[in-house]
């Protein structure tokens, strides 16, 4: 099963403490601990965050500068207990606009969990889905100059097959918080058919009950991919 997550409210969570935003985003690093917790002991085999969209760099400058820098320590600190839990750590997006040191401190983290099969946790990172499609288009533009693909060849499973998450599986499951019920521009392509599910609790409050919660709300829906009732169809009882 894969589940995606757009992890929203750490401003507003932080505002109704008389805090700044950073606070909020500092906050909801335990958040993502917990779930990911929640997501290894229910058997879940893909997680995706949103954890900072390309629009995100027209946020004043000061917020991005302190968002980078909490990137770089949250992943330095959690690297460990990933690797001691068999959690491997993937990242997508367009990483080469990251600072230098960001980039180094996943570099790391990739290598050191690449061998972990227990669960896949991909962080997307300066990250936007029509970045994302746009960026497949040019590749696949750049392989018919150099006349290495035919145009004909051009189709469904080539074109994921250049995507950012062409080596997973699309999400069974969107999970937002806070209350907002859009995509913003989050694997557009991908969740052609995932099912989506809003909380109204903000992110720094996200715990494993209300992950549970989403689970079993996803678990009583019946996915038809386009087919009638009497169609057959994928299970959902995927967990372990």
């Amino acid at each position: 099963m894969h589940v995606a997550l757009i992890m929203d409210g750490n401003g507003r969570w932080a505002r109704q403490r008389g805090k700044e935003r950073i606070f909020g985003h500092e906050n909801g690093i335990e958040a993502v601990r917990d779930t990911v917790k929640a997501a290894a002991d229910l058997g879940v085999q893909y997680l995706t965050f949103f954890a900072f969209s390309t629009e995100n760099w027209c946020r004043p400058h000061k917020e991005v500068e302190t968002l980078m820098d909490l990137l770089v320590r949250a992943i330095g600190n959690e690297t460990p207990e990933l690797n001691e839990n068999g959690v491997r750590l993937q990242a997508i997006g367009d990483l080469e606009s990251l600072p230098e040191v960001c980039r180094e401190k996943l570099r790391e983290a990739l290598e050191l969990t690449a061998n972990n099969n227990k669960l896949i946790v991909t962080v997307a990172l300066s990250y936007s889905a029509r970045w994302e499609v746009v960026n497949a288009v040019q590749k696949i533009a750049r392989k018919i100059a150099e006349r290495t693909i035919n145009p004909d060849e051009v189709d469904e499973e080539l074109f994921v097959n250049h995507l950012e998450t062409a080596n997973i599986p699309d999400p069974d499951l969107l999970i937002r918080t806070s209350g907002e019920l859009r995509l913003s521009n989050f694997l557009l392509w991908q969740m052609a058919y995932t099912e989506l599910y809003f909380t109204p609790v903000f992110w720094p409050d996200f715990r494993r009950k209300h992950f549970y919660q989403a689970i079993i709300d996803y678990q009583r829906r019946e996915r038809r991919f386009g087919k009638v009732n009497n169609q057959p169809v994928i299970s959902k009882n995927i967990l372990k």
